[in-house]
């Protein structure tokens, strides 16, 4: 933690949490440029898909035991943050309304992949549960996967980089370097999440776990 005329910089963001966020962007990438090219990259389309669903668990089994204000115990809207955060009161790591997109991305995510395991493009690829549903079932979750779905999520994507201009522009608040150094300004002291070495080789160690067990899990039922 290191001071600045009268504002503190707190570490906020543990590299863990900065990782997962910056590589779930590249993956989101990924994932819409293979899935609209479609035919031989649908195999890296559903390695993109494994990868993300294992980075996925790996962020909510963080939530609980990352670094301070990567928990969702410090970011979950309660009435009382929802309040003190209209009345202009500032604290470090997720506003109300963010912890709001993080769960909705979630959810949002959640549904894309479960969708696209049962999903087909009728030609070369069929995901690893397409053959466990009906033929009506795997229609309606290809329509959901290749429409809905991915326009809510690219909806959600434009009003995730619109609120991170209307807080620079409108509450001089800039969201997007802490998420690159790890470090915010804070007008009062606070604890600190951690992010030593120990914590990061474990979340390593983890991640890999997460990622491998999903891969091992669906890329052999792949056909």
């Amino acid at each position: 933690m290191t001071v600045s005329s009268d504002r503190i910089f707190l570490r906020v963001w543990d590299l863990p949490t900065r990782w997962f966020h910056w590589s779930l962007v590249l993956m989101m990438v990924g994932m819409i440029i293979t899935g609209n090219l479609g035919a031989d990259w649908m195999a890296w389309h559903a390695q993109i898909a494994y990868v993300m669903m294992g980075s996925l668990v790996f962020r909510v089994i963080w939530g609980f035991v990352g670094g301070r204000w990567s928990r969702f115990s410090q970011f979950v809207p309660t009435p009382s943050r929802i309040r003190a955060y209209l009345s202009g009161v500032e604290r470090p790591g997720h506003n109300p309304l963010g912890a709001l997109s993080i769960f909705a991305v979630f959810l949002l995510l959640s549904l894309q992949l479960g969708t696209g395991l049962m999903a087909t493009d009728d030609i070369s690829f069929y995901g690893p549960l397409n053959a466990s549903v009906s033929e009506d079932v795997a229609t309606a979750v290809t329509q959901w996967h290749k429409s809905l779905g991915k326009l809510l999520l690219i909806l959600w994507v434009v009003l995730h980089v619109g609120a991170i201009i209307w807080h620079r522009w409108r509450r001089h608040h800039d969201l997007l370097t802490p998420m690159i150094t790890g470090d915010a300004p804070v007008h009062q002291a606070h604890l600190p999440s951690a992010d030593h070495l120990r914590n990061r080789l474990g979340a390593l160690v983890l991640w890999l776990l997460c990622v491998g067990v999903s891969c091992a899990i669906w890329m052999p039922l792949t056909p």
